[in-house]
């Protein structure tokens, strides 16, 4: 999270102010890209290396839910936040479950509470991409040991 290493995040919802709101709040912390739908959004993963997205739940024509989780074969990378206005045990228990979301958080959120639980999640990005990187490294190694190993037995 550094100036040679920016966090990019999306943010879905269809209340332009929530947006702008977002964007005036933590533009000089995040790289922040907006979206006022779930197609502009998806737009956005197509131009753009998002590692956080933060959607509301309550759009219309796509719940946050349903977007979170149509995104995922094309984008799977990303950590979800879902926001909402709205208590809905359903629409955690969807999230987690259907949209596979990091978090859950209400509307309006504290601006220290959304900046740390975007920070956690770039963590979590960061980590998952590092443990692929080392994964995809030791079946090269293994490849190679294997080898190896096999020359030495002919």
């Amino acid at each position: 999270m550094s100036a040679d290493n920016p966090v990019n995040v999306l943010y879905v919802d269809d209340e332009v102010h929530n947006l702008n709101a977002f964007k005036a709040s933590f533009r000089l912390r995040f790289n922040i890209f907006t979206a006022e739908s779930a197609i502009e959004g998806r737009k956005v993963l197509e131009q753009e290396s998002i590692h956080v997205i933060l959607c509301d739940q309550r759009m219309p024509g796509m719940t946050g839910i349903e977007f979170l989780e149509s995104v995922i074969p094309d984008y799977p990378d990303p950590i979800r936040i879902l926001l909402t206005g709205y208590e809905d045990i359903t629409a955690v228990v969807d999230a987690i479950n259907r949209g596979e979301v990091y978090k859950y958080i209400q509307k309006p959120w504290g601006d220290d509470n959304l900046r740390i639980n975007i920070e956690k999640a770039f963590e979590i990005y960061s980590l998952r991409k590092e443990n692929k990187e080392l994964i995809e490294s030791l079946l090269i190694v293994n490849k190679q040991l294997q080898f190896l190993l096999r020359q030495n037995l002919l």
